[in-house]
């Protein structure tokens, strides 16, 4: 089990949920409260081409922050957000065999959106240091060793996804926010593209990244950035309002809508049809999601 990495002191409770909200992308008032979010987790079967969706499970059970989730590479646990009673914001693991929820960081800064690094030796961050600085670090999955600042000079950086051991896209604060990509060995980056959203995912079988493009308020669509030429071109548009999605490994997509959860294949013509309706479990809005290198469990933020 990884130790805990710890810190002397927590900042204050309101500088902590600015930056929540600066890393959602909207501006509040000091000490506005978090949102009062959950994990939920769903198993996911294949009956010949269609796929069916379980009963979701809440892992978090309590009542807070608990946001931003992304299975291990093993699909054995999930890595997540945390906001706990001092209003910092750590790192958690929960545990899918043994159903338990265990800190990985406590520190005096505030970290978000953990992802397991390509080499599967570290976990990755988004920082908000000590002057809000929001920086892109690492933690040895371990626990052996201290944290490591990965991008020295990029900043802000709001989310991010491993595209290489040595390269990352990233959604970078701005006006407008903008996808950049990175290289580790060297620093450099290069912008590709504005009016972005939060979600960045790898597409299954292509070297291309995945994003919401935003042309306007309501024109929503999810793209593809091919990491060889660099060109962009359209998926399908989203769904009215909604910003979170993640892939199957077999290339489907799904994305929420209020309570119920919908699939997309690209491709075959159908648009956005409605896998599941989850209002009988209390939840009212599906964001976040992630799914486990099998595809056979999905893990979502619920409201």
């Amino acid at each position: 089990m990884p130790r805990l990495y710890r810190a002397a002191f927590r900042p204050l409770f309101f500088a902590a949920w600015l930056a929540v909200l600066t890393l959602s992308g909207h501006l509040v008032a000091w000490g506005q409260a978090p949102p009062d979010t959950e994990l939920f987790l769903v198993d996911l079967t294949r009956n010949g081409q269609a796929l069916q969706v379980g009963t979701p499970r809440n892992i978090t059970q309590r009542k807070g922050y608990d946001n931003q989730p992304s299975f291990t590479p093993d699909g054995r646990a999930v890595l997540y957000t945390s906001a706990r009673e001092d209003g910092q914001t750590d790192i958690y693991r929960y545990d899918l065999r043994q159903q338990t929820n265990t800190p990985l960081t406590r520190t005096s800064e505030s970290e978000y959106s953990p992802t397991v690094t390509p080499d599967r030796g570290y976990f990755s961050v988004i920082r908000v240091e000590k002057d809000q600085t929001q920086r892109l670090w690492k933690f040895p999955i371990s626990g052996a060793g201290n944290p490591v600042l990965v991008l020295e000079n990029v900043k802000p950086v709001g989310y991010h996804c491993w595209l290489t051991p040595d390269s990352l896209a990233l959604f970078i604060l701005g006006k407008p926010n903008s996808l950049q990509l990175a290289r580790v060995s060297t620093g450099d980056t290069a912008r590709l593209a504005g009016n972005i959203g939060r979600s960045l995912h790898n597409v299954p079988g292509k070297k291309a990244v995945s994003f919401i493009h935003k042309r306007t308020s309501t024109d929503w669509t999810i793209s593809q950035l091919d990491r060889q030429t660099r060109q962009i071109s359209p998926i399908t548009p989203t769904l009215p309002g909604s910003e979170d999605f993640v892939w199957t490994p077999d290339g489907t997509l799904l994305m929420g809508q209020g309570a119920a959860l919908y699939q997309c294949r690209p491709g075959n013509g159908t648009g956005w049809t409605k896998l599941a309706d989850f209002s009988a479990a209390g939840i009212t809005q599906i964001t976040r999601l992630a799914i486990d290198p099998r595809g056979k469990t999905l893990v979502f933020v619920g409201q």
